[in-house]
């Protein structure tokens, strides 16, 4: 391994582009040697989520459109970092808790999950409490279960720009029930639009990426 020297804040190209080649050739073991030896080297879980999931993934999905590779490998490369997530768990409630709850979910007819999952793990990588309540849930199950929790902030992924009209009656609904409670969203749907609902609703923010997460937790987990 090379191009990353401990203590390091990012991973560069050239890693990223061997792991990119393994991941869309589904060697899911030498994914994670790699993922293993960026932890070995120190690196933040958050940056490996940032410069090497949500990265590549955005790779995958543009190669997908590009026609460059098959919905199978999109799906292979989805599946391959999602188990990598789950080995980088044991870091997540490493942090102390500070008592501050978040609710990820995916709208009713959205399937792919994994963005709102990076989402919550983020929420769980800063002592929050991240409820990510996975792909497709219907919208009158999601109020029933932030009505269950109250959590500090409601969070909601969008990939499919086609599932656009699905997502804002569902921002409506919420924010009906919750006048208060903040809402953040974020996906790559919003590449073609969608971002004009800020202007409908007091205190929803877009979040067009994980540093940008990052930035908005920082803000709101001081008492």
């Amino acid at each position: 391994m090379q191009n990353l020297e401990p203590g390091n804040m990012s991973i560069s190209d050239t890693i990223f582009e061997t792991y990119f080649q393994h991941l869309i050739k589904g060697d899911k073991m030498a994914c994670m040697r790699m993922v293993d030896n960026l932890k070995s080297n120190q690196l933040a879980v958050e940056v490996i989520y940032t410069d090497l999931f949500q990265r590549s993934l955005y790779q995958v999905g543009e190669y997908w459109e590009m026609n460059k590779i098959s919905v199978a490998t999109e799906h292979m490369a989805t599946a391959i970092t999602e188990h990598l997530m789950i080995r980088l768990q044991v870091d997540l409630f490493a942090k102390e808790r500070v008592g501050k709850k978040a609710v990820i979910a995916c709208i009713a007819n959205e399937h792919h999950q994994i963005g709102a999952k990076m989402i919550a793990d983020i929420f769980e990588m800063n002592g929050w409490d991240g409820y990510f309540i996975g792909a497709n849930t219907p919208t009158d199950e999601l109020i029933r279960f932030i009505d269950s929790q109250r959590p500090d902030v409601v969070g909601i992924s969008l990939s499919i720009y086609f599932n656009m009209p699905l997502f804002k009656t569902a921002i409506e609904k919420i924010r009906s029930a919750f006048p208060k409670t903040p809402l953040i969203f974020g996906g790559q749907a919003f590449r073609w639009g969608g971002l004009d609902i800020v202007e409908l609703y007091d205190n929803i923010s877009f979040i067009g990426s994980l540093p940008s997460l990052q930035q908005y937790i920082t803000q709101n987990t001081k008492p």
